[in-house]
């Protein structure tokens, strides 16, 4: 646990996995500490620390942790897989384990770190009909009705899963605002693009809900297998390429297992001064 004092500040870590970066706040023992306008200061990557999701660890009974996802314009997400996995490797290591149970907004999750030292995790299993994913009204998941004929996934938070020719020549910044805002997606969604590389790989990059383009999504690159199978493009085991790395996600029985690398880049700590600004 990282401690705090009037003297040293707040505490936090700096972690990513296959890119995708995180800042980590923990605030077990004293409730919690992030606000909407911490989280928009510590995402400005000029004048704060620079995140693709701020991860928040808090105490929850009947499980080793919990979890809060924040966005860097303030809002909260419900699911990110990549900082699942760091955060629960940054646990292991604290509690001598190699495994843990944690609870998100989804509700309660399991971790486990590899004879390789990558981290997987079981994001739960896919939502999949319209009003869980949330769409705005009855329409086929499959097959929404919008240009490129996009699958709609929820993965804790909304995925549109879009399957083309090249990943690479899309312009995810022309893209992904007008699709992520789109009325059909009640809160908005995360946008994928996928294209194949061979069997069970694919290529993929990411618009995510809030953040704009990462070099990873964890829950992204779940919501792309799960689409990928559901359409007969792929197995239920499927290799992704980010723009960060690689990562492996296994549709199973229990739910939708994420694998990938984690890194731990470096701890700092926020003046007493630049957190009392921004409460």
């Amino acid at each position: 646990m990282m401690e705090t004092s009037a003297q040293t500040g707040l505490p936090f870590m700096k972690m990513h996995g296959a890119g995708n970066d995180f800042v980590v706040i923990d605030s077990r023992g004293r409730g919690a500490v992030v606000t909407p306008a911490l989280a928009r200061a510590l995402g400005d990557r000029h004048r704060g620390v620079g995140f693709d999701q701020l991860a928040e660890i808090t105490d929850a009974p009947g499980a080793d942790f919990g979890l809060v996802f924040w966005n860097s314009d303030g809002s909260q997400a419900g699911a990110c897989g990549n900082a699942t996995r760091c955060v629960s490797d940054h646990v292991m290591r604290g509690l001598g384990r190699d495994r843990v149970s944690l609870v998100t907004a989804r509700g309660g999750l399991r971790a486990e770190r590899l004879e390789d030292g990558r981290v997987a995790v079981n994001m739960g299993p896919p939502q999949l009909d319209w009003a869980s994913v949330p769409l705005a009204r009855a329409v086929d998941p499959l097959h929404l009705p919008l240009p490129g004929d996009p699958v709609a996934v929820g993965m804790g938070n909304p995925h549109c899963v879009h399957f083309v020719a090249d990943a690479e020549a899309v312009d995810l910044a022309a893209l992904g605002p007008g699709i992520e805002h789109d009325p059909l997606f009640p809160k908005r969604t995360n946008v994928e693009f996928a294209s194949p590389l061979g069997p069970d790989h694919l290529r993929m990059r990411v618009w995510e809900r809030g953040t704009g383009i990462t070099l990873a999504c964890g829950s992204g690159a779940c919501a792309v297998a799960v689409a990928a199978h559901l359409r007969g493009l792929t197995g239920r085991r499927v290799v992704l390429e980010a723009d960060g790395g690689t990562l492996e996600v296994d549709w199973r029985e229990d739910g939708v297992w994420l694998t990938g690398p984690v890194a731990r880049v470096f701890d700092g700590e926020l003046s007493p001064d630049y957190v009392a600004a921004h409460r």
